[in-house]
């Protein structure tokens, strides 16, 4: 952590501005305080321009071209989740939404406490590269076996078996497998490390974070909240809303 020099806040002449920089190897964040000239207080706080859309702002910032997407194509609400394949989230939403909304998915691994959620990152989008399809099933499989993965005894067999279950979908999909394994053996970060920085310039500190159309929706929050957050969406597009009662009257009764 480095906290550096207080400089005369321009906006609250009682304050000094300070900058904290947080290090944690792989991210780096800068973190802005208030500081009260007696220094008895400090603020942390988040100043919005009035004069723009804070939310398009946002959206300005992250790049999805290139990415796999689900659900609608090209629709006026884009739906961007930051994830790491250690911590599924939003398989439900997706089915309700999925006729009507673009959802993409970007890579944000919280290397530290998943271990292998960026090698799984990067294998997906070896998989990316040459079909879609063939990531979005190996992220579902990911996330709905992570034992599968976790069973194994050591970490280097951890990758491996990650790599076996890359190859199985590169197979099934019928990609060039010699191309694949390439990608697959070089390991390639980069993509991977491009996308973090970008989500810690749009404020992700965890997983899952969404945007929705610029929207911050942070954590596994309840379904309620993200069902309002997307009909919001979909209203000021003037699309229409998914009907919620009768999603969960076709939803299967929790055992």
């Amino acid at each position: 952590m480095i906290v550096g020099v207080p400089t005369p806040s321009t906006d609250f002449p009682n304050y000094d501005s300070l900058i904290v920089t947080v290090d944690g190897g792989e991210r780096k964040q800068d973190l802005t305080f208030l500081v009260s000239k007696d220094h008895s207080s400090m603020i942390r706080m988040t100043k919005f321009d009035l004069s723009k859309d804070p939310f398009a702002e946002t959206m300005s910032k992250i790049d999805v071209s290139g990415r796999p997407t689900r659900g609608i194509k090209a629709s006026k609400v884009v739906v961007v989740n930051f994830d790491d394949f250690e911590c599924p989230f939003c398989s439900r939403i997706l089915k309700e939404y999925g006729d009507r909304v673009t959802f993409v998915y970007k890579d944000y691994p919280l290397a530290e406490i998943h271990p292998w959620a960026t090698h799984a990152a990067v294998d997906a989008n070896c998989l990316a590269s040459q079909n879609s399809d063939a990531y979005w099933d190996f992220a579902d499989y990911i996330h709905a076996n992570q034992r599968e993965v976790n069973n194994e005894k050591t970490p280097g067999a951890r990758l491996e078996a990650l790599d076996k279950l890359t190859m199985l979908q590169g197979q099934k999909h019928n990609v060039d497998v010699v191309k694949l394994q390439s990608c697959i053996k070089a390991q390639d970060e980069s993509a991977v490390k491009t996308s973090m920085k970008e989500a810690e310039r749009v404020g992700v500190e965890a997983t899952p974070t969404l945007f929705i159309n610029g929207e911050k929706i942070d954590g596994a929050v309840p379904v309620s909240e993200l069902r309002a957050a997307l009909d919001r969406a979909l209203k000021d597009a003037n699309l229409p809303v998914p009907n919620h009662v009768a999603a969960a009257a076709a939803a299967p009764a929790s055992k």
